[in-house]
């Protein structure tokens, strides 16, 4: 499951800009994860896309979540975030003509 969810996340990542047109919120890493923290968002996900590294933070409640990106440089920035997470451990199912 952690490798699935780590996966998702690098491909969402490893795009070279967010998915809106909007400029990345960034700031200190101690901060967002205090601002996270706040929100009882913990992290439940992580991995490299790059130099960077990726995290998913998401409430207990399957409330909110947030994706993140560690620049090599220090900022932590905010790409997506929502609501309604649910994590789930299942595989996807087989798609195609097997060979």
């Amino acid at each position: 499951m952690r490798k699935l969810y780590c996966a998702f996340m690098v491909a969402v990542a490893s795009f070279g800009a967010p998915l809106s047109a909007q400029p990345l919120q960034c700031g200190p890493r101690a901060a967002v994860l205090d601002m996270l923290a706040a929100q009882d968002q913990s992290r439940r996900a992580i991995g490299l896309a790059g130099r960077a590294v990726m995290e998913l933070f998401a409430a207990p409640d399957g409330g909110r979540w947030t994706i993140t990106l560690t620049m090599p440089d220090g900022p932590m920035c905010l790409l997506a975030n929502g609501v309604a997470y649910d994590g789930m451990i299942e595989s996807l199912p087989m798609q195609g003509t097997a060979l």
